[in-house]
C-alpha cells in the first residue's frame, strides 16, 4: 500500500512538471503563428489616453441610444399630430401628409407645364457653363463637340415643342427662347470663337423672355400648392392647430423658399419655428425618412431643454453659444 501510494504521488509530481514545463513558454512568450503575423503587434495606451476614450466613449454611445429612442419619439409623434413634409425636387416640389392612424397622403404633382417652362429656361443659362472657360480664347476649340450636342438637342426639343401641353401663349414665348438659342449657337460655331461681347448681348436678348418662364413657372407651382394645403386643412380641421410640418432647403433657397411660405400662409407667423420648420440640408433633394428624422430630433430635443434649462425652445438653437450669452465674461 505504502508502496503504491509512494508511486502514485511520483506519478502525478512527473505530470505536473510536464504540464508545467509546457505552460513555461506560454506564461512567458507563445510565438505567434505565421498567419497571425501580418496583423500581430503590440500596441501601448497611457493611463491618460484609456482614460480619456473612456470619457469619449460615452458621447459615442450617446448617438447609438438617441437613435434606438428617436424611432420611439417618432412613432409616438406621429400617433397623435398630423406632420406635413415639404421636400424640394425637380418636379416642382413633393407634399407628404401623415395623418395619426393613416397611410401616408402624397399630394397630385405639380401640372408638367412647370416643368416645361424650368427645363427651357435652364438651356439658355446652360450655355453660359458650355462657353464661359472659353470665352476669347480662339485657339482652344474644344467647346465645338460640346456645343454641337447641345444644338442637335436643342432643336429636337424646338420641333416637338408644339406637341407639348402648353398654353398657346407661353409656347410662343419658350419657341422664340430656344430659336435664340439656336442662333447664338450657330453664330459661335461659324466664327470659331466666342467673345463676352456676344455673351453679353445674347444675355440681355434671352433675360426679358426668361423671366415670363419664371413668373409662369412659380404661378402654376405655387396655384397647386396652395391648392393642396388649403384642401388639408379643411381635412384636418380642428387637428390643424396641432400639425407640424417641415420643409427642406439648401442654402441658395433659404430665403423666400416657395415650399416653405405655402405653409407659411396656412399656419400663419406664430406656427413658424414652433409647428413649422425649414430644415437646411446639403443637397437639393432629401427623403422623407430623413426629414421625420429631422423634425423629430427637433421635437424631442425641446422637451430636453425643457427639462434641464427650463426653456422648450432652447435647444433648437447652439446650447454653448446660449451660455456664453447668459455667462458672458467682461
Amino acid at each position: 500500500m505504502r508502496i503504491d501510494s509512494l508511486l502514485t504521488r511520483c506519478a502525478y509530481a512527473t505530470m505536473t512538471a510536464i504540464m508545467l514545463l509546457g505552460l513555461g513558454p506560454v506564461a512567458q512568450a507563445q510565438d505567434l503563428p505565421s498567419f497571425m503575423a501580418p496583423i500581430a503587434g503590440r500596441t501601448a495606451s497611457s493611463p491618460a489616453e484609456t482614460a480619456t476614450k473612456n470619457v469619449l466613449a460615452l458621447n459615442s454611445m450617446m448617438f447609438e441610444l438617441y437613435d434606438d429612442a428617436a424611432r420611439v419619439f417618432q412613432a409616438n409623434i406621429l400617433s397623435k399630430h398630423p406632420v406635413i413634409l415639404g421636400l424640394f425636387t425637380g418636379a416642382g416640389g413633393r407634399f407628404i401628409l401623415y395623418r395619426p392612424g393613416k397611410e401616408p397622403l402624397e399630394a397630385p404633382s405639380v401640372p408638367i407645364v412647370y416643368q416645361l417652362l424650368k427645363s427651357v429656361g435652364h438651356s439658355t443659362m446652360a450655355l453660359t457653363e458650355v462657353v464661359g472657360p472659353y470665352l476669347d480664347n480662339a485657339e482652344n476649340q474644344s467647346w465645338r463637340s460640346s456645343m454641337a450636342a447641345y444644338r442637335a438637342r436643342m432643336k429636337a426639343a424646338l420641333d416637338g415643342l408644339d406637341a407639348t401641353a402648353m398654353p398657346p401663349d407661353w409656347r410662343g414665348n419658350n419657341r422664340t427662347i430656344l430659336e435664340n438659342n439656336i442662333a447664338f449657337m450657330d453664330d459661335c460655331l461659324a466664327k470659331g470663337t466666342i467673345t463676352l461681347a456676344a455673351l453679353q448681348e445674347f444675355a440681355k436678348k434671352q433675360g426679358p423672355y426668361l423671366k415670363h418662364n419664371i413668373h409662369w413657372a412659380a404661378q402654376t407651382q405655387v396655384g397647386h400648392w396652395m391648392s393642396v394645403i388649403g384642401e388639408w386643412k379643411t381635412m384636418l380641421g380642428a387637428d390643424w392647430d396641432k400639425t407640424y410640418a417641415a420643409s427642406n432647403t439648401i442654402y441658395v433657397a433659404r430665403q423666400n423658399n416657395i415650399l416653405f411660405s405655402v405653409l407659411a400662409q396656412y399656419f400663419g407667423p406664430e406656427a413658424i419655428n414652433e409647428r413649422l420648420m425649414l430644415i437646411e440640408t446639403i443637397s437639393f433633394t432629401s427623403t422623407p425618412d430623413d426629414m421625420l428624422t429631422s423634425l423629430t430630433r427637433i421635437i424631442a430635443d425641446r422637451s430636453v431643454g425643457a427639462l434641464y434649462f427650463g426653456n422648450y425652445y432652447l435647444m433648437d438653437y447652439d446650447v454653448q453659444a446660449w451660455c456664453i450669452a447668459e455667462h458672458r465674461v467682461t
